[in-house]
């Protein structure tokens, strides 16, 4: 009998200790204390959702220094894409393009290099030079370049952004941004453009000058340390200029969990990249990705007036939610929503209805369900078909 009973308290004693170690690994991973960080300007995003999940006076306008040219690669990208150009095109290095200071590859006037090699410039060595020579071929002047970068920056919703050039060398005080409007063009790069992670996990790669004097070989070295510094590390872009002092925009994915951290105004180098992996520390510790995998549920709805019967549906994008307070998933609902009646004439893509998800009661966000097809109204030679061949038939 008394063993029984020293059992007992002992299953007692062990159902409590599980139970306070659950409640205690809970309230780390909701409660985790804010990065520590040196800089005065940070943020940090998720990229998939673009949820903010930290910040620190991230619409202080700060000078990018060579962070600029992050949309300089969006608007190669985008003429790349646009067929305006292709990645074995060849660019003619300008007297402009040679002559500049700072960071650069050393390229010479009337060099030819690949727009791909250029990239890798850009993307690893951050060449100043390779920037302006990349400006020149896409918009014809560096000027006519930077307008497109202002005009993009707009488009984009960047509010607090001006740039004056294509790569950040300028000390004007008209060149600025804030780490809110460069964690937004770092997003939409590497969403639109993810190949450019083939250019920003380069740590060294040789390329070769081709000129009067003939060939030599040039090693571009990454300015981005944390490639070696961190495991997760994927890009982006870092910059230095006395003005700036030391930025970076930093970008590093762990599991299905993609960041991006923005750390503006450093004193060092070593205290950017000590901000950016604290950042990641935290984001990775307090994050959770939710993504509805399961279909529809119905490949087609039925639509009245039309020549058809049915339009074929699905949902515009998968529903994707970052969690940072601990929910449990398990929890999580949907609710599917269809239009009672659809009626002729129906467009490719409009919305038929809805799926709305929420969690104990909370609201998690919805994504729409669209037509995959046109649907005509029907006339009344249309009818009088449908009653022939179902008559025939």
């Amino acid at each position: 009998m008394r063993q029984n009973k020293t059992f007992g308290i002992v299953r007692c004693f062990i159902a409590v200790l599980f139970s306070m170690c659950m409640i205690f690994q809970t309230a780390t991973t909701i409660c985790a204390a804010a990065p520590a960080h040196h800089s005065t300007s940070v943020i940090l995003v998720e990229e998939t959702t673009g949820q903010v999940i930290y910040e620190v006076n991230a619409d202080e306008q700060k000078s990018p220094a060579s962070i600029t040219k992050v949309m300089t690669m969006i608007l190669v990208f985008e003429a790349i894409e646009n067929g305006q150009i292709t990645m074995n095109d060849k660019v003619v290095t300008s007297a402009h393009a040679q002559s500049m200071g700072g960071s650069q590859v050393f390229l010479e006037e009337g060099e030819l290099q690949t727009v791909e090699t250029l990239l890798k410039c850009v993307a690893v060595s951050s060449g100043n030079d390779a920037s302006v020579a990349l400006a020149e071929y896409v918009a014809g002047t560096e000027e006519e370049f930077v307008a497109r970068m202002n005009e993009k920056a707009s488009e984009l919703g960047m509010e607090n952004t001006h740039f004056v050039d294509c790569c950040g060398l300028t000390d004007s005080p008209e060149h600025y941004t804030t780490a809110r409007d460069i964690a937004t063009m770092s997003r939409y790069l590497i969403h639109q453009y993810p190949e450019v992670y083939h250019f920003t996990t380069i740590w060294m790669e040789d390329i070769v000058h081709s000129t009067n004097r003939g060939d030599s070989t040039f090693t571009l070295s990454s300015t981005n340390k944390l490639l070696k510094q961190y495991p997760y590390t994927t890009g982006l872009k870092t910059g230095f200029t006395s003005t700036a002092k030391y930025c970076i925009s930093a970008t590093a994915k762990k599991d299905n969990i993609s960041l991006i951290a923005v750390v503006m105004a450093a004193e060092t180098s070593d205290l950017r990249n000590k901000d950016a992996i604290s950042l990641f520390n935290y984001g990775f510790s307090v994050s959770r990705l939710y993504q509805d995998t399961r279909s529809l549920g119905c490949d087609s709805l039925p639509v009245k007036g039309a020549i058809i019967d049915e339009i074929p549906v699905a949902c515009e994008e998968q529903f994707t939610y970052l969690d940072i307070t601990g929910m449990d998933f398990a929890n999580v609902e949907r609710k599917i929503m269809v239009k009672e009646e659809i009626e002729a004439p129906v467009q490719m893509g409009q919305v038929v209805g809805e799926i709305v998800y929420s969690c104990d009661g909370k609201e998690l966000g919805s994504v729409d369900i669209v037509s995959l097809a046109e649907a005509e109204k029907a006339g009344v030679w249309d009818y009088y078909g449908k009653v022939f061949i179902k008559y025939l038939l």
